[in-house]
């Protein structure tokens, strides 16, 4: 008795403790009041502090040069912020001073052209893309931003003229409630407006359709080149009379029986004779090229670079010019003489990296560029008349970070169903990672952008910290590798992209480092479609898939996507209001074969987009779970397409990191 009655005080003792010191439950993270959290367990904060330092990367884009001082405007994200703003930078590798400022980013900025007395910029709410126009004053402490634009329009800063200071835009109407095919006819117009005096704004031309836009004035600002765009596999240049409002085609030539080709201008001659221009039309790849405007006639200037011309500046006077070219991936610098049409020697001294933005400075003749690569995210150099390369701004980290062992990208190639080779990039994690490793594969979207050379940013962290390879693959469709690759997956030929992931399964089985029993495939807007169906065609090749603002049915999506895009977007994937193509949209599209989707999926959204609408997540989201597959859904009410504002950047990456230890870390 004595023995049972010790036993019971001693278990009441211990129940005693137990309940004066309970086990302290585990701390989580919370989701902000904008994001809407569906089926996805707690983010333990054990988890968030481990790859916090991950999420604080923060680099610099250029938008412009003081159009008579030697400084700039940067877009960057300052430490703590939620969105990139625009800085002015007055002396390289010094703090700018942060103009602008609010819950939504601003990436786009210009001086005005004379004397640089304020700026214009664009702004959208929420991730709507409805852009609008805004003037802020530099000589005016505590000035605020003023709305120059109608908010039931998109808005885009075109161009300057120069002279007298004026901004060229353009105006697109939004009209949501039209859908399939039903609204009124899509125009974009063209405003001459002095940002100062907004209300004496002149309407310079009514354009049909919604892919036009403003480039360079003339040098006698009498005529300004117009791009006209119809597909990734077709452009037109048009000229319009500014006193007129009159345009005319002038490349390729009206009533030309050439084939399809893309055409852009990208900058005049001094005396106005001819236009420097990028097209496709003499070959596969978009050569650097000269335009006679009174005969017609085209010279090529690059054709001895196999590789798509991305980007021209030239200096103030026209001497100078430089190109970027997109080799396998990677933009590269090179020069010209426009005098001669000759390609220049490259300075020794530029710094190795991808190179994004390229603009020459007016009065000085020194150009800026942005390089970013493996080890760091964008950074901003310029090069002076000398050959001297100087730096302006600095990447940032969090504490302690260091990224100059971040794993380099490699080019890998693999031979398709039929023969066509597809090429991508594999980021190997470090060698302390042994056996065979968990793949990611990570499709673009566009379907016409490209995975290419750069800092991984976040992603580095799946490499980096989980022993992740990280495969981004160029699949048929991607632009810089041909006209022909590019339309190798339009309209009733949209699967065979999907294909080229098969293959990239076969080729992964093949590699005696890689695991191809532990592969997660994730995607955003195209690639998200991408994703979901190479779910459906490969669930029992794959441990999980995550589908970020993804089509998730072509016919749904051609109704309801904003109304300026819908016709472009018809080109690429097919009419829809064509019986036969309709019938092969409905066939292919995921939400018809959901129920073959069989391996977890998360699918993340944000409720304004205006590309993909958020109704493509809700329907695929709805019918997979109606299958019993589980499914996690993430969406951000203050987003639109993808994520921008980084408590909600961070959050997603937290349930990406939950989703892979569930999937292909077990």
């Amino acid at each position: 008795m004595n023995r049972l009655r010790s036993s019971l005080c001693a278990l009441g003792t211990a129940l005693l403790a137990a309940c004066a010191s309970p086990t302290a439950p585990t701390a989580v993270v919370a989701p902000n009041a904008n994001l809407l959290v569906q089926g996805i367990p707690a983010v333990p904060q054990s988890l968030a502090d481990a790859i916090g330092r991950y999420n604080d990367f923060r680099g610099h884009t250029f938008a412009d040069w003081h159009p008579t001082q030697r400084e700039m405007l940067v877009s960057h994200r300052k430490a703590g912020a939620n969105t990139a703003q625009i800085f002015r930078v007055t002396t390289p590798l010094t703090d700018g001073v942060q103009l602008t400022d609010g819950a939504d980013p601003v990436t786009r900025a210009s001086y005005e052209p004379r004397h640089g007395q304020y700026i214009v910029f664009e702004r959208a709410a929420g991730g709507n893309e409805v852009g609008q126009i805004y003037r802020l004053a530099l000589d005016q402490p505590g000035a605020q931003p003023v709305l120059l634009t109608s908010p039931d329009e998109r808005h885009s800063i075109n161009t300057w003229l120069r002279k007298s200071g004026q901004l060229i835009y353009s105006s697109v109407p939004i009209d949501r409630t039209a859908q399939g095919g039903t609204r009124s006819k899509i125009a974009t117009t063209l405003w001459l407006m002095d940002p100062a005096k907004p209300e004496g704004r002149r309407k310079l031309a009514e354009l049909d359709g919604g892919g036009w836009a403003a480039g360079r004035p003339s040098p006698d600002e009498r005529l300004v080149s117009l791009t006209r765009y119809l597909s990734a596999n077709e452009s037109q240049i048009w000229m319009l009379d500014l006193a007129s409002g009159i345009a005319k085609q002038v490349a390729p030539a009206p009533g030309s029986q050439e084939a399809k080709a893309t055409h852009s201008p990208a900058g005049w001659s001094p005396d106005g004779r001819w236009l420097w221009i990028a097209s496709d039309r003499a070959g596969e790849f978009r050569e650097l090229m000269k335009l006679d405007l009174a005969s017609g006639r085209i010279e090529r200037v690059s054709s001895h670079i196999p590789w798509d011309v991305s980007g021209v500046t030239l200096t103030e006077d026209g001497a100078k010019l430089a190109a970027q070219f997109n080799v396998d991936g990677r933009d590269e610098l090179h020069f010209f003489d426009t005098a001669t049409a000759k390609e220049l020697p490259a300075p020794t001294a530029l710094p190795n990296g991808n190179v994004g933005a390229a603009s020459y400075h007016r009065g000085r003749g020194e150009l800026a560029f942005s390089i970013s690569n493996a080890q760091g995210p964008s950074q901003i150099y310029s090069l002076d008349a000398d050959g001297k390369v100087q730096q302006w701004t600095r990447a940032a980290a969090a504490a302690g970070m260091d990224t100059a062992g971040f794993s380099e990208q490699k080019i890998v190639r693999w031979k398709s169903f039929d023969g066509t080779t597809i090429s991508g990039m594999l980021t190997a994690p470090p060698k302390k990672f042994s056996g065979k490793r968990p793949v990611l594969i990570s499709i673009h979207g566009g379907p016409e952008s490209q995975a290419s050379f750069g800092f991984l940013g976040r992603t580095a962290y799946f490499v980096q910290e989980l022993g992740m390879a990280l495969i981004q693959p160029n699949v048929r469709g991607s632009s810089g590798y041909g006209k022909s690759f590019l339309a190798m997956d339009n309209g009733f030929k949209r699967e065979d992209s999907v294909k080229d992931i098969g293959a990239l399964l076969d080729w992964i089985a093949t590699q005696p480092d890689l695991d191809a029993s532990r592969v997660l495939v994730m995607g955003g807007s195209y690639g998200g479609y991408m994703t979901l169906a190479v779910s459906t065609h490969y669930a029992d090749r794959i441990a999980g898939s995550i589908d970020v603002v993804g089509i998730s049915h072509f016919v749904t999506f051609l109704n309801n996507t904003e109304s300026y895009r819908r016709d472009l977007r018809r080109v690429e994937y097919g009419d829809e209001r064509d019986p036969a193509m309709r019938a092969h949209l409905e066939k292919i599209s995921p939400l018809t074969n959901a129920a073959k989707i069989k391996k977890p999926l998360f699918v993340i959204q944000g409720k304004n987009d205006p590309r993909v609408p958020y109704t493509e997540a809700e329907q695929i989201v709805a019918t997979v779970r109606q299958g019993g597959t589980p499914v996690w859904y993430l969406r951000a009410e203050n987003e639109g397409h993808g994520f921008q504002k980084k408590d909600n950047q961070d959050y997603q990456f937290y349930a990406t990191v939950l989703f892979m230890q569930q999937t292909v870390l077990k």
